[in-house]
């Protein structure tokens, strides 16, 4: 195919912007990776950049051992594949009616769709209602409130009315019903735009903050992200098991970069499974209409 030249400099101009960006956002990640296998001194002399400093393990085998990290790290990991997996379930139960014409109350509850997504509940109400329902110091409250968002409903829509009505039609003459026709046949073909929003909703999942910090007060059911700040705003919290620090080859600042790393690491490994879907998922859902 051919380009002009006013494109050959368009496409150089924002590949060189896109890899300016790309480095200007690996530099904080790996200074925090790098002060992580760094020593105590050259962290606290100042001399880690992006490379690590008198390298060390000792910090990551400090943290490895505590099982209050690892006891929220397994909490975020369940909630997160229980939570991904039922609102999954739910987006698809509501998005493929609403993807036929001839479900009569679709674009009335579209609307209502469209408002739940432009028009977020003011915070005091909806702290009023999450605790209404106890949900307030109960570890289903990591899960309840993110089963099902109007964005990813809308784009789990637009793919499913890209499905051929005859092939639903030929199913349904041989006997197949809704439930059967949804499950055996317009899931399994629905890989992209379910990896997609997997993703949309692991990651929400994984990093919530603001739900747990409201409605959690049960040091037991602390998630992974209220325990990393609990180490980044607590120095006895970070250094537990540490009598004094001398002697160690680690401190505060080595530990809490440890956390950091920690914390991204799942979504790291799992983002390359779910690339090859990604773009072509959430192109399709958001183009068709």
């Amino acid at each position: 195919m051919y380009e002009s030249r006013g494109e050959k400099i368009f496409v150089s101009a924002i590949t060189a912007i896109l890899i300016l960006l790309s480095i200007m956002a690996l530099i904080p990640l790996l200074s925090v990776i790098s002060t992580s296998l760094s020593s105590k001194s050259a962290v606290d002399m100042n001399l880690v950049t992006i490379w690590p400093k008198q390298f060390t393990l000792d910090s990551w085998g400090q943290m490895i051992d505590r099982p209050d990290l690892w006891k929220s790290f397994f909490l975020t990991l369940v909630t997160t594949v229980i939570g991904t997996g039922l609102a999954l379930l739910m987006t698809a139960l509501l998005a493929y009616p609403l993807s036929k014409s001839e479900f009569r109350p679709g674009p009335v509850i579209m609307v209502g769709v469209v408002i739940a997504m432009i028009f977020k509940a003011p915070i005091i109400p909806y702290f009023l209602t999450v605790r209404g329902v106890g949900l307030y110091n109960n570890p289903l409250v990591l899960i309840v409130p993110h089963i099902l968002n109007p964005f990813n409903l809308i784009i789990m829509r637009s793919f499913f009315k890209q499905f051929s009505k005859e092939l639903e039609e030929a199913a349904f003459i041989e006997g197949c019903g809704y439930f059967r026709m949804l499950f055996q046949f317009v899931l399994p073909l629905s890989k992209a735009v379910l990896a997609t929003l997997a993703l949309f909703y692991g990651v929400v999942l994984w990093n919530q903050f603001q739900h747990p910090l409201f409605f959690l007060q049960d040091p037991n059911w602390f998630p992974l992200q209220i325990k990393i700040r609990q180490f980044i705003t607590d120095d006895n919290v970070i250094m537990v098991g540490a009598a004094s620090t001398a002697g160690l080859n680690y401190n505060e600042r080595t530990l809490r970069a440890v956390t950091v790393i920690f914390a991204i690491i799942p979504i790291v490994m799992v983002y390359p499974f779910l690339q090859k879907y990604f773009v072509k998922g959430a192109m399709i859902g958001s183009v068709k209409g």
